[in-house]
């Protein structure tokens, strides 16, 4: 599995909370394992927008969408 780079509004959300590391983590184990238990990764509803989010940290998940099988966009960060 492959992430898109981030869009720089993204990035700096996660500089600004000093988010960085824990995204990156995160990230490698997504690339690794989209369904890796720590994850948690969910479809969000309504499921028809095939929109998807992974987690963080306990606060914060990431929203992202397939662009293709292999292939997703980090769309926000909340």
């Amino acid at each position: 599995m492959r992430i898109l780079p981030l869009h720089s509004e993204i990035a700096d959300y996660l500089r600004k909370r000093e988010l960085e590391r824990k995204f990156e983590k995160q990230k490698s184990l997504f690339e690794f394992s989209p369904s890796y238990p720590g994850l948690e990764t969910e479809l969000l509803e309504p499921r028809h927008l095939r929109i998807w989010s992974f987690r963080i940290d306990r606060k914060y998940r990431a929203i992202f969408i397939f662009r293709d099988k292999s292939t997703v966009e980090i769309i926000d960060v909340n």
